[in-house]
């Protein structure tokens, strides 16, 4: 695509946009800047606009039948968790039964990584990406430390080379080739948080199963933001939060995929709870617990139902659109973004731009890491002064995602106008 650095241009890819229109599906914080531009997707989506309606439902039903609002409101609250299993499955590319909304990101990856996590004294090692997110370094030192290992030797960090800012796939694959005896687990996020860069999953997991492993992953910053097969790929399981792309709002239920091949494996270790047993017999109330098939075996309680009726909101709009058409935009988007920062960096030569995402829009999603190589948090905050809402990390990287969605063209053509003030005032 040829693009132009003009608000013409734009505007007239803005008309051009078949997705355009919803953009109005969503509330838009303008802190009080008539041309602010939202574009931290990536760490908090937008509310939908039926958000409070949808809340206000179960409000009404709890009020109108107090209990009895499980099996007699207008969305039965027994089983409302069943009403976002099939849009979520078809967001990672999954069978339904492979998915269910639970819990919140990291309990549900300790939950997994009981029954995934299964080290031996020989097999104990896990392959990862280094600057994961802090949660699930955590994650992975405690769970290692919990089964007797030394972190600083079971957990294996893959880093970009010297002087590289992402990781490059061959690395990843020579390391599973190399701990082929010793490795029990390899997992990654599958768009890292930092740089955005989108990891070969299905080779990865491939590569993980053909030495004996496990693959799972974290896709925090993946799901909603890129397209997945999850089930075609052979993973085996995954996790993920909401409120990023997903737009469920701030600390709302998360979601896990856990493949068919291991759906009915009863036999696998894991905590068990009432909502992940039988439904069938669920209210006799007996011991023995006996898990559902599939992901609702892993479940520990009922559903959230006030949160869960913000997300299937979001999760109507992304059943109406599909993956693949937000895809598309995406990559027209962020391919303007990119166009927009690197023009600034040929004009600006002296102020140490530079995108540390990969250029290739196959190995990325909607957002793109900018690194201001010598400069600090002023930059940044000159930005958000000026009405652009991005995040900030040490010394001076901006990350900024233009979600298909509810961005747009004009939003990306103002962030560049207001980077390039900054630019000249500095």
């Amino acid at each position: 695509m040829n693009y132009v650095v003009s608000r013409e241009f734009a505007l007239q890819q803005d008309e051009l946009d078949s997705l355009g229109s919803y953009r109005d599906k969503f509330h838009f914080p303008d802190f009080g800047r008539a041309n602010s531009v939202y574009f931290t997707g990536h760490s908090l989506g937008l509310q939908p606009r039926t958000a409070q309606a949808a809340i206000e439902v179960e409000l009404e039903d709890w009020a109108r039948f107090g209990v009895e609002g499980h099996f007699e409101g207008r969305n039965p609250w027994y089983n409302y968790h069943e009403l976002l299993t099939e849009p979520m499955a078809g967001i990672v590319g999954a069978q339904p039964s492979e998915v269910v909304c639970m819990n919140s990101l990291t309990t549900n990856l300790h939950l997994l990584f009981v029954s995934f996590y299964r080290p031996t004294d020989k097999r104990y090692k896990i392959i990862s990406e280094g600057r994961m997110f802090p949660s699930d370094r955590y994650l992975l030192e405690t769970q290692t430390r919990f089964h007797g290992h030394d972190p600083d030797d079971a957990i294996i960090e893959i880093s970009p080379r010297d002087g590289e800012g992402i990781i490059r796939e061959e690395d990843i694959l020579a390391a599973i080739d190399e701990h082929a005896d010793e490795v029990a687990l390899v997992f990654f996020g599958g768009v890292n948080y930092l740089t955005g860069q989108l990891f070969d999953m299905p080779g990865i997991t491939e590569a993980a199963h053909a030495v004996g492993a496990v693959a799972g992953f974290d896709l925090a910053h993946a799901a909603g933001n890129v397209p997945l097969s999850l089930h075609d790929w052979d993973i085996d399981f995954a996790a993920w939060c909401s409120y990023k792309y997903l737009n469920s709002g701030p600390g709302n239920a998360g979601a896990i995929f856990v493949h068919d091949n291991h759906g009915e494996e009863f036999d696998l270790p894991r905590f068990g709870g009432w909502w992940g047993h039988d439904k069938n017999t669920r209210f006799k109330m007996e011991s023995g617990f006996r898990p559902m098939p599939g992901a609702e075996g892993w479940q520990l309680s009922n559903a959230p139902v006030f949160g869960m009726a913000v997300m299937k909101s979001s999760l109507d709009i992304f059943n109406e659109v599909g993956m693949a058409g937000l895809r598309k935009k995406s990559e027209k988007l962020t391919g303007y973004l990119e166009f927009i920062i690197n023009e600034l960096a040929a004009e600006f030569p002296d102020a140490g731009i530079s995108i540390i995402t990969s250029n290739d829009s196959d190995k990325r999603g909607s957002q793109l890491s900018l690194n201001f190589e010598g400069r600090d948090r002023e930059m940044f905050d000159k930005l958000m002064a000026a009405g652009v809402i991005a995040d900030f990390r040490e010394p001076c990287m901006i990350r900024v995602a233009p979600v298909p969605l509810y961005n747009s063209f004009e939003d990306v053509y103002t962030f560049g106008q207001v980077l390039r003030d900054v630019l000249v005032s500095a």
